[in-house]
């Protein structure tokens, strides 16, 4: 399923989710680019929001995810796109930029990355029995409603992120996803957006999934980093040349690697079509910036689009040959 919203011979803008969201989070977003005279087309991965729901995990798998967008973009014969990507939404669809570079005509990443694992990298989470449920804490619930600041700058505050997040990293989520039988998608974007989540919002993010046996699509995503060692150093060879406009509007107060400064940083200071561009760190935004600042996001796409500069960058990226080494993005 897609949202395909504005005038059919607008120009293109894809809009691409990630883990445990759906379409539903650019509600904020599609009405300023539409308004703004562009054809939006948001597009809800297999197994999520109002797509199809396959219930065998064994049926999800990275490649087959980017797969199916590129065969989207191809069957809707998208060209001249510019694409928004986050979390999960990035992993792939800047892989299928990479893979079809001419599509694109722009490209905006808002807290994502392409990894690139060499193929003899072994990522293995040792989740036993993925179809038995268990009842895990919830990694994310000492997180307040209403977020305060995890980072100073550029610099993290473990002092503040360590109480909340805890220790337990990647792996961690990576289990509770699959296997907690308390796992639900609202709880999740509550928990990584800076502002409190009305219930009724919380609702809609949990509309898709009326009882767990819909959810392999979200259980699935995390798990899925198993399989990417080997597969993207072709797409991330071609992007890191990307003679295109390239620009990165991240939500300043997401304490992961996607939120991290360093990982913009790669994008502001490895592609040709980031230079001069004008790159953001947004205030009271988390994660899920998209629900925190949709209204500015939008309207710093279609500055962005317009190349008008109507709307100033606020972040500087500290690149390996910059004199200044402090990190702090200034």
């Amino acid at each position: 399923a897609y949202v395909d919203e504005g005038p059919a011979d607008g120009e293109v803008v894809v809009l691409l989710h990630g883990q445990p969201s759906w379409s539903y989070l650019y509600r904020k977003m599609i009405p300023v680019l539409v308004d703004a005279g562009y054809r939006v087309i948001a597009m809800d991965h297999l197994g999520m929001g109002r797509s199809d729901k396959p219930i065998d995990i064994e049926y999800f798998s990275y490649l087959r995810h980017s797969d199916r967008f590129e065969q989207f973009i191809e069957a809707l014969d998208l060209r001249d796109i510019t694409m928004f990507v986050q979390d999960w939404g990035s992993l792939i669809g800047l892989r299928v930029a990479g893979l079809n570079i001419d599509r694109f005509a722009r490209i905006a990443i808002g807290n994502g990355d392409l990894p690139v694992a060499p193929a003899d990298t072994v990522i293995d989470f040792g989740i036993e029995d993925p179809d038995q449920s268990e009842d895990i804490p919830f990694p994310y619930a000492a997180v307040p409603a209403q977020q305060t600041s995890f980072y100073n700058g550029c610099e993290l505050l473990l002092d503040e992120v360590m109480p909340v997040f805890g220790s337990g990293g990647f792996d961690a989520w990576a289990r509770y996803a699959l296997k907690g039988e308390s796992f639900r998608a609202g709880e999740v974007l509550e928990a990584l957006t800076w502002y409190d989540l009305p219930d009724d919002e919380e609702a809609a993010y949990d509309a898709p999934y009326p009882s767990r046996i819909y959810m392999a699509g979200p259980r699935t995503f995390p798990s899925l980093a198993e399989g990417l060692p080997g597969l993207n150093e072709d797409a991330w060879a071609a992007l890191s040349t990307f003679p295109r406009p390239l620009i990165t509007i991240w939500g300043s107060n997401d304490p992961g690697n996607l939120g991290q400064c360093e990982t913009q940083n790669r994008y502001i200071c490895t592609v040709p079509g980031a230079v001069g561009q004008p790159h953001a760190r947004l205030d009271e935004a988390a994660h899920f910036l998209q629900d925190d600042q949709g209204p500015e996001i939008a309207r710093r796409l279609v500055a962005f689009m317009r190349q008008d500069g109507s709307i100033a960058g606020n972040y500087e990226a500290v690149c390996e040959d910059d004199p200044d080494p402090t990190g702090d993005g200034g």
